[in-house]
Formats: C-alpha cells, sequence, structure tokens
C-alpha cells in the first residue's frame, strides 16, 4: 500500500477542524476513523498492480547524442479503470543530466479490460548498450488518498552507436574521389592504376605515358591515362589499449579513432574498395571482415559502439599477426593507434618490417591540442615549465613519427577535430599516386 501527500493533507486539515469546532478526543477520533476508512475504501477500489500486462517496443539503436524512443504498453485486465504513476527505470548513462525525472515518470489512465501507451525518450550520453531496469506501477484509488504500488521486469535494450560527427566531410571527399574515379584521368602510373584511354599530348604531360605505337598510328602524340584500380582491401586496426584511454578534450582518444575509421570506411566503400575491421588490446575485441557494401557501417557502427579503452599495453606482436591473418595479401593497413615513444619504440617498431614488406601501412594518431596552448604559455613560472613540458612531448612525437617514416609508414597526427578529414586525405593521395 501508498498513502499519497493527499492523505496527509486531508488528515491534517481534518484534525484542525474537529479541534477547532469538536474539542475532544472524541471528536478527533471520529474524524481520523473517516480518515481511515477512505483510506481503505481508496486502496479497495484502486485497480491491481501485478496483473498488469506491460510490453516494450520502439528504438534498439540510436546516434550517441540524439533522443531515442521507447514505448510501454500497459494492459488492464481487471474491470476497474487504472490510475496510475509509472516510473520507467534506465541506467543514468541514458539520460541527458537533470532530464531523467521528468522524462521517466508518466501519469497514466487505463479503463478497464484496455490499453494504454506512453512513451520514454532516451538521450544516451555513451556509447554502448543501455539497459531498461524495473517498471514500477502505482495504482491510485478514485480518491487519491492511498494505492497499490509495484515493480515488473520488462527488458529492453538500446545501443548507443558512435556519433560519426566526421560524416559532413563525406561530400567534399566524394567529389575528390570521382576526379580520381575515371572522370578526371590521371597521368601517372603506379602499383594501383590500371589502363583508362589514350587522348593526345599536352604540354606538361609525363612523356613516360606516351604510347610511341598508337602515337605512330595516329601520326600524332597520344599518352596513356590512367585510373586508380578498384576493389582494393583495407584493413583498420583499432589500438583499444590503454594509450587509447587517454582523454584529449571530453571524450577518449578512441572515440575520435571511431570516427576516423567510420570516413575512411564510408569513403573507401564508395571507391569500390573492400573494408574491414580490427580492434585489439591483449586480444582481439572486435572484428568485421567480409561484409557486402549495404551493410558495412552498419555493421562496423554496431561492432564499435561497445568497444571501450583497456587500461594496460597493447601486446603488439599478437596485434600484427592477427592483422597479417586477416590481410593476407596486400592491403593497406592503416593503425589507428598512439605515438608515444615507449610503447612505440618498443613494442611496435621492431614489428612494422613484417607488415611493410607486403602491405601498405598508415598510422594515424590523435594529438593533444591542449599541448599547443600549453607550448605557448609564457605568462608565470607555471606556464613557462608547463610550455616546456608540451615543446618536449612534441619532440619526442615528432621523432617518433620519423623513426616510424623512415620504415615506410605513412604517419598522420592530428587533432580529434581533424584527424577524420586527415586521414581521408591520405586515403585518398594513396589512391592518386597509385600506391593503393
Amino acid at each position: 500500500m501508498a498513502l499519497t501527500g493527499r492523505t496527509a493533507l486531508l488528515a491534517a486539515l481534518g484534525a484542525l477542524v474537529t479541534g477547532l469546532l469538536l474539542p475532544s478526543w472524541a471528536g478527533i477520533g471520529a474524524v481520523t476513523g473517516t480518515v481511515l476508512l477512505a483510506v481503505v475504501v481508496d486502496l479497495a477500489l484502486a485497480a491491481p498492480v501485478r496483473s498488469l500486462r506491460i510490453t516494450r517496443g520502439g528504438a534498439t539503436t540510436v546516434r550517441l547524442g540524439e533522443p531515442a524512443t521507447v514505448e510501454l504498453t500497459v494492459t488492464n485486465p481487471s474491470g476497474r479503470p487504472l490510475h496510475a504513476r509509472i516510473r520507467d527505470a534506465w541506467a543514468p548513462s541514458a539520460w541527458r543530466p537533470g532530464t531523467e525525472i521528468a522524462a521517466s515518470r508518466h501519469t497514466l489512465r487505463v479503463p478497464g479490460r484496455e490499453r494504454r501507451r506512453v512513451t520514454t525518450v532516451l538521450t544516451p550520453t555513451r556509447r554502448g548498450d543501455h539497459h531498461a531496469h524495473k517498471v514500477t506501477v502505482r495504482s491510485l484509488g478514485p480518491l487519491g488518498l492511498a494505492g497499490r504500488q509495484g515493480s515488473h521486469l520488462v527488458p529492453w535494450t538500446v545501443r548507443a552507436l558512435p556519433p560519426f560527427a566526421s560524416r559532413k566531410h563525406l561530400p567534399s571527399r566524394l567529389a575528390r574521389l570521382r576526379e580520381l574515379d575515371g572522370r578526371t584521368s590521371l597521368l601517372t602510373r603506379g602499383q594501383g592504376t590500371e589502363f583508362d584511354s589514350l587522348r593526345e599530348y599536352l604540354p606538361g604531360d609525363d612523356i613516360r605515358s606516351i604510347d610511341w605505337r598508337a602515337s605512330a598510328r595516329r601520326q600524332t602524340v597520344a599518352v596513356r591515362t590512367w585510373r586508380p584500380e578498384r576493389d582494393r582491401h583495407i584493413l583498420i586496426v583499432l589500438d583499444t589499449g590503454r594509450t587509447s584511454a587517454g582523454r584529449v578534450g571530453d571524450a577518449p582518444r578512441l572515440d575520435a579513432s571511431l570516427d576516423a575509421a567510420l570516413l575512411l570506411t564510408a569513403l573507401a566503400t564508395k571507391a569500390g574498395d573492400r573494408v574491414d575491421l580490427l580492434a585489439h588490446d591483449l586480444r582481439k575485441r572486435a572484428s568485421v571482415a567480409g561484409r557486402s557494401p549495404n551493410e558495412i557501417l552498419t555493421a562496423f557502427t554496431g561492432a564499435m559502439a561497445v568497444l571501450e579503452p583497456a587500461l594496460y599495453e597493447t601486446d603488439m606482436r599478437s596485434l600484427v599477426a592477427t592483422s597479417l591473418k586477416m590481410a593476407p595479401h596486400r592491403s593497406l593497413i592503416v593503425l589507428l593507434t598512439g605515438l608515444d615513444a615507449a610503447p612505440v619504440e618498443d613494442g611496435l617498431l621492431p614489428l612494422l618490417p613484417l607488415l611493410t614488406k607486403r602491405h601498405e601501412v598508415v598510422l594515424a594518431s590523435v594529438a593533444d591540442p591542449h599541448l599547443d596552448e600549453l607550448a605557448a604559455g609564457r605568462g608565470t613560472v607555471e606556464a613557462v615549465y608547463g610550455a616546456a613540458a608540451a615543446e618536449q612531448t612534441r619532440a619526442d612525437r615528432r621523432l617518433t613519427a620519423d623513426r616510424l617514416t623512415r620504415t615506410g609508414v605513412t604517419v598522420l597526427d592530428a587533432a580529434p577535430a581533424s584527424v577524420a578529414p586527415a586521414l581521408a586525405d591520405t586515403y585518398l593521395a594513396l589512391k592518386a599516386a597509385g600506391r593503393l
């Protein structure tokens, strides 16, 4: 049984009136008895809670930061009308701060042997799976003095996917891709290009593209044009170890890496290339391989949604071995990891020849823009020390990048907002140069 504030108010008013008009214990007892009788009658007339049938429906996935609508359908099998207050409980991360109380509580009236529906709007603040908790129902009597209360377990899961904020850069990169994909032919040839057509020589053309036999037949100088090959294989490797847990701004580095991986995947799929995914720290956390172009983004976002940074060093030997298994033939391997000197030099650098011997390798790292702010500080002694530390950190990252470059790796070090478009530009540059 649950009493409401109305009951307490009624009892207090009755006692006050009785004390003024009938100042005796008998009068007070009569009022109290009347109130108790009203409470008992109200409780008896309240619709039962345990017999209610509650089901869920609605969204099962949502982009992080966007609203998701989940519906509760309440069926009242009894003959008594249901006047209910409902609390739809979810984990705190399913709501924006300060919105949980308003969004999770509903008032509902269901006539006997009918059903009604209420809507709960979630706005997750973290990636991953958000699970529903109990649905608590308080069924009130017609007077609103008392009610029955109980809870129902109605399971439901809403998966918050990566927000893919970098998709705003996709149209401009697709326009550049169309220029490479046969609409504007290339005059360079490399391992990743194939013959497209012949055209007349123009001043400035590379003389290595001249087709002398065709020129003899045409009696004009003809040059060959080339276009990038399609159906290339790309393996995106996400390092989910300790360095990915470092926060840059309001989010861990891993979130910026996921965004960059999604933009590259969308672009490469439009280019006709095949893209696979590997997430690894001490062991393989997730992998997506062999998906069709229509389902690849859905598969990638679903796998990425539940990834969380691990608080220990990545086993680079295992990561490289797994990458080689997933890319047995020449591929572009994009490694999204950190540029911290110790883990790169001790773990990754000795193993890179295994990758660069057969594959084109790009290493993309998320830089902290706060280092630039610290490096500019000169106002106080503390600011000078901070600037010196920032400069040392930046110098270490540049030195590590130089060592990686000497092994044949293309290194990219960019801020969280820039790493996704910069990685897409690197992919287009490799394609234009015939290295893919």
